[in-house]
């Protein structure tokens, strides 16, 4: 079987701060933005690696079954930090953290740490509260 993981879906509170972070923060692509009904999906991805995309979209979009309580809890969660998140890679962990940390619209959550478990990474969240997690590729 071949398989590859084209794309992850994460929300967004503000689609201009989150467009933002990814692009100018991170140095992702713009693949896509499009707006429907006051809501807009941004389609973001590394350079040079086509097939791979973060699709930045509203949460708990009407239409697919989601109770008003259960958008509530989810617009609580991502105040928290605690609904979603992505884990990238780098190359060089150190010069991406020194990014994150000039930047002004990403929170530090970790330091670049060895963790345990045998990688070492850091942590920001994004600015809906999504926990990007940045791995040093070994």
């Amino acid at each position: 079987m071949d398989i590859s993981i084209h794309a992850s879906f994460l929300p967004h509170s503000d689609p201009d701060a989150s467009l933002a972070f990814y692009r100018d923060t991170l140095g992702f692509e713009v693949r896509n933005d499009v707006g429907y009904g006051g809501m807009r999906w941004i389609t973001v991805g590394p350079a040079g690696q086509p097939g791979t995309s973060i699709v930045l979209q509203p949460p708990a979009v009407d239409g697919c079954g989601v109770t008003d309580e259960e958008r509530r809890t989810i617009v609580e969660m991502m105040a928290k930090g605690t609904y979603a998140g992505v884990n990238l890679a780098t190359p060089d962990l150190d010069a991406a953290f020194a990014r994150l940390e000039a930047a002004e619209d990403a929170e530090i959550v970790q330091e670049p740490t060895d963790q345990p478990y045998g990688v070492r990474d850091c942590a920001v969240r994004d600015p809906a509260g999504n926990l990007v997690r940045i791995q040093q590729l070994r």
